[in-house]
């Protein structure tokens, strides 16, 4: 029997050291009408304190999941219908991961932690699992951001039985640099897709952050033969959405 998971996947505007306005945002989302009916709703990478890597910002911003505080962010996000799938950064003993942490019903079902850092990254641990989790019947898995630029890593999510690659992503960057990554996301997304015969479903920022950095996005769904069917504009906050049969 064929099943259909509704997947949404949001471009959000960057939000630095703001747990609160970030917390707002995610239920304003899920509030959409477009979000009625969603099973799963994606945030970008670090979402939740912003993808920032200064010791001050870990420092302050890193939390750990079993924490008290933690505990306080499940209350509120417990009236959310949808699976959150929520970028943040995680604080486990010593280490610190780039998390992207699953929740439903104020629980924390599981956590993938990014397996593939860049070199401005190596403040944290890589992770070293690939959990794969179910909702309505069909398996989804999750990458970050550079995760998706080494085939080994989406290959390892689509061995689990997994039909959807949920990618969390940042990519405020340097203008130039954002100028010539601009159309190389979505190519590199859709060979993942081509390769693994998995839906690939990104969410991405948008905007700028001082005069020397923008974001452009791409939030988008790849089908497993490449081709974008849906994308948030881009430069423009919003969600995509997607009805995926497997």
């Amino acid at each position: 029997m064929r099943r259909t998971l509704r997947v949404g996947a949001c471009q959000t505007p960057e939000l630095l050291g703001d747990v609160p306005g970030a917390l707002a945002l995610v239920e304003s989302f899920a509030g959409r009408p477009a979000a009625s009916g969603l099973d799963v709703l994606l945030f970008p990478e670090c979402f939740l304190q912003g993808y920032l890597l200064t010791p001050e910002h870990l420092r302050d911003a890193a939390i750990d999941l079993g924490s008290p505080e933690f505990a306080a962010i499940l209350r509120r996000l417990a009236p959310i219908r949808p699976i959150v799938v929520l970028g943040l950064i995680e604080r486990r003993g010593d280490d610190l991961f780039n998390t992207a942490a699953v929740i439903s019903g104020g629980a924390v079902l599981g956590a993938y932690r990014k397996n593939r850092l860049v070199d401005g990254e190596r403040v944290f641990t890589p992770g070293r699992d690939f959990p794969v989790f179910d909702a309505r019947g069909v398996r989804f898995g999750i990458n970050i951001c550079y995760d998706t630029q080494f085939p080994e890593t989406a290959a390892a999510v689509a061995a689990q039985g997994a039909r959807v690659l949920l990618v969390a992503s940042q990519n405020m960057m340097r203008r130039a640099v954002a100028d010539h990554w601009r159309p190389l996301h979505n190519t590199i997304r859709a060979q993942r897709a081509r390769e693994t015969g998995m839906w690939v479903v990104s969410a991405d920022v948008t905007g700028e952050r001082g005069e020397d950095r923008i974001g452009y996005g791409p939030t988008s769904v790849i089908a497993p033969s490449g081709e974008i069917v849906a994308q948030v504009a881009t430069g423009t906050v919003g969600m995509v959405t997607a009805e995926i049969t497997a």
